[in-house]
């Protein structure tokens, strides 16, 4: 055998079946890599009868296949994380003072921007543009919260966007309004928000392009090998493709200009008609580059439990989160049975009672005899018992993000999150461990930008239900914890099989895609909190290398 590389390691994780993948016994530590496919896996000693060009030694480092976010906006993300990051802040009169500050380093004419507000700062104050607009000097501000679904607006922008009073909308956004039917500046939902993203100035596409460069080489660095994007917003494929011209854009032994892959999955939303399907579905499959394809179709049955857009069978404490996303539901199950009936993967948001149980219901639904695809629900934030049971029938694939959880809810229940659901619902919360058990396939990521995208903290918080590295929280629901394995699956052959690719990607089999994540400890043996604060040795894509850190290798 002639292989192109042969990539040596302390420990291989396979990923095949149920376990590690290695024989009893055998300790696997080597595999060739040829035309971007693995060609063998075996021992060191196996690996000294196979010629290659090339030899990468990683000594006691541990291999296991590439990396996967399975829920990712990196294009939107560039938008939603212009400004000042407000994700740190820990009240409300930082974040006043943070606004400040941006205001002062903002050029004269232009916008003053913020992002990642987390909504627990706002305790039994109203979100409401009074609170920035006396620290942006009367100019026209937006601030971004955390969860992506909604926005402040001060009253400069709100004059700027002409917005005077409520609007009607095809989906569930809202303009909030107080009791005299004055904008208090808080917009719920992408079309709300819109209304003000719009009159802002855009950003340069060279601009764009390098920043979504340096983050795609955070990805890699970070040991993502790929990621599910589940958005494809206007000039997002313009941007990809002109990555992936660039050709080796610096990275050593890639041709490629993108260090991962994408599979990408634009919006079908409320007020859209079968001819707006119809043109949705000739994307899937036939826009495509190297690296980056339109796999599947994103919908959206509701929006947040933090800003009151979930939908769920009973209301929040706010009287809230009681009405689907799209005003006329029976039309979202016409687009599910549209999709699914051509073989084309849908992944739907659905994050109250109340939506996970419309998405079940639209898939149970289906005919009998359409084509094989794979559907997904994205978040499953509060699920009883009896929607877990019909989930592990329907066949559909669990994509949740661990870090939404240890991040932004409490174990004590004190969060917005929980207080708006109430004990019951909330101990409902991220049910992972249970989904699982159930048998279900589950993938996982980090929705960033909602949440970082670093994929070993993630590992760690989703055994440990807390963030990692902070020992003394309190875990939430700590039944619902993944196993070391269970984790490192949600990453690797779970996420292969969300994205109906097991057959190529998701182990070290022979045969399948030489995409690995090379990490300084073993994953499958090292404590959480240790495996977060360790490092990545290299990533690869197609047998190529996308990262090595300095050091690593010899």
């Amino acid at each position: 055998m002639n292989p192109d590389l042969i990539i040596l390691a302390g420990t291989i994780h396979t990923m095949e079946g149920s376990s590690t993948g290695s024989p009893a016994g055998t300790l696997l530590q080597a595999v060739a890599v040829k035309d971007g496919v693995i060609a063998a896996v075996g021992t060191r000693a196996d690996a000294e009868s196979w010629q290659a060009p090339e030899v990468i030694d990683f000594g006691s480092a541990v291999l296991t296949p590439g990396l996967v976010d399975c829920h990712i906006h990196p294009v939107l993300g560039l938008e939603l994380t212009r400004g000042r990051d407000l994700s740190g802040a820990t009240d409300l009169g930082q974040v006043r003072a943070m606004l400040r500050e941006e205001a002062a380093a903002t050029p004269p004419g232009e916008w003053v921007r913020g992002w990642g507000l987390d909504p627990n700062l706002f305790g039994s104050a109203q979100c409401h543009r009074e609170l920035i607009d006396n620290v942006v000097s009367g100019r026209p501000c937006l601030v971004r919260l955390f969860d992506g679904h909604s926005a402040l607006a001060n009253s400069r922008a709100l004059e700027m966007a002409g917005i005077t009073g409520p609007r009607t909308f095809d989906q569930a956004s809202e303009v909030v309004c107080d009791a005299a039917g004055r904008p208090t500046g808080l917009l719920l939902e992408s079309a709300a928000v819109e209304l003000v993203a719009r009159v802002m100035p855009a950003e340069s596409f060279a601009s764009r392009k390098a920043r979504l460069e340096e983050l795609f080489t955070h990805f890699s660095r970070s040991g993502l090998t790929g990621g599910h994007v589940m958005d494809c917003g206007e000039g997002s494929l313009e941007l990809y493709r002109a990555l992936e011209n660039d050709g080796n854009a610096g990275r050593e032994g890639s041709d490629v200009g993108l260090p991962l892959r994408l599979r990408i999955s634009p919006w079908c939303m409320p007020g859209s008609s079968e001819t707006d399907w119809r043109a949705l579905a000739e994307q899937v499959g036939t826009l495509a580059g190297r690296r980056w394809e339109v796999s599947g179709i994103k919908l959206f049955v509701d929006g947040t439990v933090d800003n009151g857009t979930a939908w769920l069978f009973e209301p929040d404490v706010y009287g809230e989160s009681v009405l689907p996303f799209w005003p006329r539901p029976a039309e979202y199950a016409q687009a599910v049975r549209f999709f699914a009936s051509r073989g084309i993967p849908t992944a739907t948001h659905a994050i109250g009672d109340a939506g996970v149980a419309a998405v079940l219901d639209a898939f149970e639904s289906l005919p009998s005899g359409i084509p094989k695809a794979v559907h997904r629900i994205e978040h499953l934030e509060t699920v009883p018992d009896a929607l877990v049971g019909r989930f592990s029938r329907s066949g559909l694939v669990a994509s949740m993000q661990p870090t939404h959880c240890t991040h932004y809810s409490r174990a004590d229940q004190t969060d917005n999150w929980s207080t708006r659901l109430g004990a019951a619902r909330a101990n409902h919360a991220w049910r992972c461990g249970d989904v699982r058990a159930a048998g279900a396939t589950l993938a996982l990521g980090s929705d960033w930008p909602i949440a970082p995208f670093e994929p070993l903290p993630i590992l760690a918080d989703a055994q440990l239900r807390r963030r990692a590295g902070h020992l003394d929280e309190q875990p939430i629901l700590p039944g619902q914890a993944l196993t070391a394995l269970q984790a490192l699956e949600g990453y690797t052959s779970h996420a292969a099989r969300a994205a109906g690719e097991w057959a190529v990607s998701g182990s070290v089999t022979v045969g399948k895609r030489a995409d690995f994540t090379v990490f300084e400890a073993d994953p499958l043996l090292v404590a959480p909190d240790e495996l977060a604060s360790s490092g990545v040795a290299a990533t690869f894509v197609d047998g190529r290398v996308q990262h090595l850190a300095v050091g690593s290798a010899r």
